[in-house]
């Protein structure tokens, strides 16, 4: 026997009186969130804060979501997490697209869909542990952040190197004070 869906809500007394309004909290797992670089552990819970408005034909939810995620960082293969925090405003109604607006099923609306929409958008899919992680050496595979492992790193790729030439094309005249090609003056000249 499966356990009850805790994202499902009755919204009879809405539907019957539009314009009333009512906050709801729910949460519970919700399986398979993962982008390709982090996911929400399976098992965590997620986290809806809603208010649930009845309006013509429809109820209209504008809520905060919350959930767990964990991954590695892109640079250093550090294992990282953190909290993804989402703010929706959407509609449910009976005759749904499917693309634009929830399903309004009888009296019922399943705030899961929502969550979970919610939740994926927001997985940060290359995530980092620090905004200026060093990363691995190319060379030895250390952690660069827990210190040198006395390989100088090239700063230029060698895949870009060829681009070089283009800058050596460019005589010292045309550059200003600080080496970078000057910009011709355009004022006064005709398109």
């Amino acid at each position: 026997m499966s356990a009850p869906n805790p994202f499902l809500i009755n919204v009879l007394a809405l539907r019957r009186q539009p314009g009333s309004t009512r906050a709801e909290h729910r949460s519970g797992p919700l399986p398979d969130l993962r982008v390709s670089g982090s996911a929400v552990p399976p098992g965590a819970l997620v986290e809806v804060d809603a208010v649930l408005e009845g309006v013509h034909n429809g109820i209209v939810v504008t809520a905060d979501v919350a959930a767990p995620w964990a991954g590695e960082c892109r640079r250093c293969l550090r294992p990282v997490s953190g909290v993804v925090h989402s703010h929706v405003r959407e509609l449910y109604e009976e005759h749904s697209d499917g693309e634009e607006t929830y399903p309004l099923r009888g009296d019922q609306i399943d705030l899961a869909p929502l969550a979970r929409d919610a939740v994926l958008l927001e997985l940060p899919q290359a995530p980092l542990c620090l905004e200026d992680c060093l990363g691995l050496c190319p060379e030895c595979g250390a952690n660069r952040n827990e210190g040198d492992c006395g390989h100088v790193i090239s700063i230029i790729d060698p895949r870009w190197a060829a681009l070089d030439a283009l800058r050596a094309d460019t005589t010292e005249s045309e550059r200003d004070d600080d080496g970078r090609p000057q910009e011709e003056d355009l004022e006064g000249q005709e398109p």
